[in-house]
């Protein structure tokens, strides 16, 4: 049951708290080690898929786990951001909707036994997001490179890829619900 897939997406939801944790405090260090960390479980994200395909592994538990710690990553750090001043409340909701519609809209294809398949858009608008979330992390100026605007820039940039993905997966919905009758 507990494959390479299976334990990389357990460490990613367990660094969540940590990353929460980290957020609690103010300072480069605390800054630095919560990007650090949400930064591994960006990359146990891609990893994870990897191995599952490479080995074979794919597994119910990882299909349910593997967009749950995903959602929990990207979720989690978004709303510490708002008490911050980090990120504006009304983006953190867009980017939540639209995670739950199309989990939603998901389920209901699973009903019927189908798949509804990440597109392009969706992975762009993921990694978009993770590297977004590592600069407004890091919040700090580094090597004269303020990465708050960086991470700023770039949310914008994910905002923009999260609607135009959510608009487009619900087309695709819609679309087959039609070629069906």
């Amino acid at each position: 049951m507990l494959n390479l897939p299976i334990f990389l997406t357990i460490l990613r939801i367990t660094v969540i708290p940590f990353v929460v944790i980290f957020l609690l405090f103010e300072g480069k260090s605390y800054a630095f080690f919560a990007a650090l960390l949400f930064s591994i479980g960006a990359i146990t994200d891609m990893l994870d898929g990897y191995f599952a395909r490479q080995q074979d592994s794919v597994t119910t538990l990882g299909k349910i786990l593997d967009p749950l710690a995903d959602k929990l990553l990207i979720i989690a750090p978004l709303i510490m951001l708002i008490p911050l001043g980090r990120v504006p409340a009304w983006v953190v909701v867009i980017i939540i909707s639209r995670e739950i519609a199309v989990t939603g809209l998901r389920g209901i294809t699973a009903l019927d036994g189908s798949v509804m398949a990440s597109s392009n858009l969706g992975k762009y608008k993921t990694i978009f997001q993770d590297v977004s979330l590592i600069g407004l992390l890091l919040h700090y100026e580094y090597m004269n490179i303020d990465f708050h605007i960086v991470g700023m820039f770039l949310l914008w940039v994910a905002l923009s890829i999260t609607i135009w993905s959510g608009i487009d997966y619900f087309y695709r919905f819609f679309k087959s619900a039609e070629d069906l009758n």
